[in-house]
């Protein structure tokens, strides 16, 4: 692509980044010249991002780290130029982590020791004993796990059946340089059989080395001194250097050279740079490609962009739009809440919130999956949503009254007025609901996490995040959980969420998240409406890129696919 590297008039630190002196040769797919410039919001402040697991860290370490594998459109798609995984005990439910013949970008292998330095990060080695180190899917093993020095592999035994027994395990930094550090070793075997004995031992003192370390020691240094071992990569691109400036974080990647996975990279410079107050306009001059939001405001913007056969991708941001009724007070009785959902069209809402961006907000009918899954296709055809909830009943004024409430009750919804669509949902549901005799208070609020939580309010038109794991299910929906706006629960739904939590047949679990599902339609406390698109906006010379739903890494997941003229 075009040199731009520098376009963005950066008054900043520069963190120029320097790869070891001896490298190979860069992998032959790489063409020459070739450069892409994203827009990016992220911040990149850790080379460890099972330790600190921010967006931003956990964008860079798609690009940076070899993993198992990945999730795309909610199943698990295995990367056997990593490794491989097996379950070798169903009683007690054990797991091997199999490296193929993973090095890092020093040349130095993947082995055993990562991973078990990757098991003990998950299990909560090196965290404070009061943190939460993570939920059910990654439950601390009964025992150190058995390891095979020469197979590269490990052996993971758990206390219970595990769903997500597939990312249970990965390698976040590397133990050779872990070990050099925590015990001021040079040689890389030598430290990484200290990592080993460390972990094997339960030894205090060692452990809390090796935590500080893990800890502190992947840290982006923000005066240029990041050490050349803090920089190494097992994924196809590596850091080449960081940028800070008033406008934000800029992140260069360039290829591995020592990369060894199936798909290895094309592109030969990679810049994360920060979008600014109009990344549209920038496309084609200083931005290849840009994720923004829709709004009235850009939609003919976009179309332009699309006359002139840039690339436009809709995918979605892993967030539902949905109307929650606080099952308490009004809607205290379960024929009032069925009697009020049925009064709400849905598609109606959606277009009111949309404008002129319908077509971009998928329609769904689910809280705990999203549109585009396999399991979301279960649980739609199992959840009883349609039937119940989804279908406006024969004569919603009649139920209305039949559920003891007159013509003109009013009904405080609450939504958040910043929001385009929130607003335009608003104003459409107040329209529909007047029809059936409700009456549509206007309750919206200018901090809507504060009005949330004050609880003033019968329904709510809120963007909730879709749940990825048995542990999020829990948060939102179960008894206990933290992360609940209705506080609807019931013993039933905590036994399922657990039951989930240990189940390992992706189709038995496709079944119990519909279960799930159906037991909150039958609470008849949330309306689902659609799901919060995301643009990505691509130039004309760049192809490849596949941007994928949810809230992590939408395009560094697939960074190798991409191509660019030079």
């Amino acid at each position: 692509m075009r040199g731009r590297h520098g376009a963005a008039a950066l008054l900043a630190v520069s963190l120029a980044i320097g790869l070891t002196a001896c490298t190979p040769a860069l992998p032959e797919s790489v063409i020459p010249g070739t450069e892409v410039t994203v827009g990016w919001s992220g911040e990149f402040t850790s080379f460890n991002a099972q330790a600190s697991p921010t967006l931003g860290n956990r964008d860079i370490a798609q690009a940076i780290r070899g993993d198992f594998g990945d999730v795309i459109d909610g199943e698990f798609v295995a990367d056997e130029g990593f490794g491989t995984l097996a379950i070798v005990s169903e009683d007690p439910f054990t797991v091997r982590y199999d490296l193929t013949e993973p090095v890092w970008s020093d040349s130095i292998p993947l082995d055993a020791a990562d991973l078990l330095l990757g098991w003990a990060g998950a299990s909560g080695y090196f965290e404070p004993p009061s943190a939460d180190v993570g939920g059910a899917e990654q439950a601390v093993p009964l025992t150190v796990p058995r390891i095979d020095e020469f197979a590269r592999s490990i052996d993971v035994t758990f206390p219970q059946p595990v769903m997500q027994w597939q990312q249970a395990v990965s390698v976040p930094v590397p133990a050779h340089v872990v070990g050099q550090r925590a015990f001021g070793l040079s040689d890389a075997m030598e430290a990484k059989q200290a990592v080993i004995e460390a972990i094997q031992t339960g030894d205090a003192d060692s452990l809390a080395a090796i935590a500080a370390v893990w800890i502190e020691d992947f840290t982006v240094a923000g005066d240029g001194s990041t050490p050349e071992d803090v920089l190494l990569s097992s994924g196809p691109y590596v850091v080449d250097e960081i940028e800070a400036s008033d406008a934000g974080q800029s992140v260069t990647l360039v290829p591995n050279p020592s990369y060894r996975g199936i798909s290895t990279s094309q592109v030969a410079r990679i810049g994360l740079v920060p979008a600014g107050d109009a990344p549209l306009a920038a496309i084609g001059d200083t931005l290849d490609i840009a994720q923004v939001a829709p709004s009235a405001a850009n939609r003919e913007t976009v179309r332009e962009l699309e006359r002139t056969d840039r690339a436009v991708d809709i995918s979605h941001d892993g967030t539902v739009w949905a109307m929650l009724l606080d099952p308490a007070g009004l809607f205290s009785q379960h024929a009032t809440r069925t009697a009020f959902l049925h009064a709400v069209p849905i598609r109606v809402v959606s277009d009111g919130g949309a404008g002129p961006w319908t077509s971009a907000y998928t329609g769904t009918t689910s809280m705990v999956s999203a549109p585009g899954s396999r399991t979301y296709d279960i649980v739609n055809e199992d959840s009883g949503f349609s039937e119940t909830l989804g279908t406006p009943g024969e004569d919603p004024a009649l139920e209305r009254e039949s559920a003891g409430f007159a013509a003109g009750t009013a009904v405080c919804v609450l939504y958040d007025r910043g929001s385009e669509f929130a607003g335009g949902a608003f104003t459409a549901l107040r329209e529909a609901a007047s029809e059936f005799g409700w009456s549509i208070a206007d309750c919206g609020s200018d901090d809507i996490d504060g009005a949330l939580e004050q609880g003033n309010w019968n329904a709510a038109i809120v963007r909730v995040p879709v749940p990825d794991s048995p542990d999020q299910i829990a948060a939102q929906w179960g008894t206990q959980g933290g992360a609940s706006i209705t506080g609807d629960a019931s013993p039933e739904r905590d036994a399922l969420i657990a039951r989930l939590a240990q189940t390992t047949d992706v189709y038995e679990a496709r079944d119990v998240t519909a279960q799930i599902e159906a037991s909150i339609v039958q609470s008849a406390v949330a309306l689902p409406i659609a799901m919060n698109p995301r643009l990505t906006i691509v130039d004309r010379d760049v192809t490849g890129v596949t941007p994928r739903s949810g809230t992590d890494a939408s395009l560094t997941h697939a960074l190798t696919q991409w191509t660019a003229a030079p």
